[in-house]
C-alpha cells in the first residue's frame, strides 16, 4: 500500500467509515502482528495487541499527520502498545510474587519465617532493584529513555531504531552511549 492510499483509507476512518480501517487491517495485520511478536516474544499476547492495534488505530486516525511514512507510525504504535503490555505485567507478576511469598512466609511481621530464613528477602530484593532501576531510568531524558527501551526491550538494532524514529543512526548511538554512562553512574550495566 502506498502512503496516498493508506492517506485515503485513514482519512475515511477519521470520517468514520468503517471500510478505510477494513482495508488497512487486510493489508497489514501480518506485519502488524509480526511487530508486535517480535517485542512480545508470545503468540497469544501479541495476537491479542495486534487486535487492539487495530482498535487504537481507528481512535487516532484523525491525528494521523502525513508525509512522514505510514508503516514508521503505524510500527511506532504497535512497538508502543507492546512493550506498555510488557510493563503492566511485569509489574502484575511481581506484585503477584510479593504476595505469594507474603502468603508463604509463616512468621513474625518482618518476614521471617518460623522455620528459619528470610523467605521474602529475594522479593524484596527484587522490588529494590527495580525501584532503583526506575529511579536511575528516570535520569535520562525521553529520548535516551526512547533509545533504551527499544534497544533493550524491543530488542532493536540502531538501524531499526533511527529508521523508526526517523533520525540519523549517529544520534541514535549518541543517544545510547550518554543513557548507558548515567546508567552505569547509578551501578546498572
Amino acid at each position: 500500500m502506498t502512503d496516498v492510499q493508506f492517506e485515503e483509507c485513514i482519512s475515511r476512518m477519521a470520517q468514520g467509515e468503517k471500510d478505510g480501517l477494513r482495508v488497512i487491517y487486510e493489508e497489514y495485520i501480518g506485519y502488524i502482528y509480526a511487530v508486535v511478536l517480535d517485542v512480545l516474544k508470545n503468540k497469544e499476547n501479541a495476537e491479542d495487541i495486534s487486535a487492539d492495534f487495530f482498535i487504537k488505530l481507528w481512535n487516532v486516525a484523525a491525528s494521523y499527520k502525513p508525509g512522514n511514512g505510514h508503516r514508521a507510525w503505524m510500527v511506532r504504535i504497535a512497538r508502543n502498545m507492546a512493550i506498555d503490555f510488557l510493563r503492566k505485567h511485569r509489574r502484575e507478576d511481581l506484585s503477584d510474587r510479593m504476595e505469594d511469598a507474603g502468603e508463604q512466609a509463616e512468621g513474625d511481621s518482618y518476614g521471617r519465617s518460623i522455620y528459619g530464613g528470610d523467605t521474602g528477602s529475594q522479593v524484596e530484593d527484587e522490588v529494590i532493584s527495580d525501584l532503583s532501576l526506575q529511579e536511575a531510568l528516570a535520569m535520562l531524558n525521553e529520548k535516551e529513555r526512547e533509545v533504551i527501551n527499544l534497544k533493550v526491550v524491543a530488542d532493536m538494532t540502531f538501524k531499526e531504531i533511527a529508521e523508526l524514529l526517523n533520525t540519523p543512526m549517529g544520534t541514535i548511538t549518541w543517544r545510547y552511549q550518554n543513557a548507558i554512562r548515567k546508567l552505569r553512574r547509578c551501578g546498572y550495566e
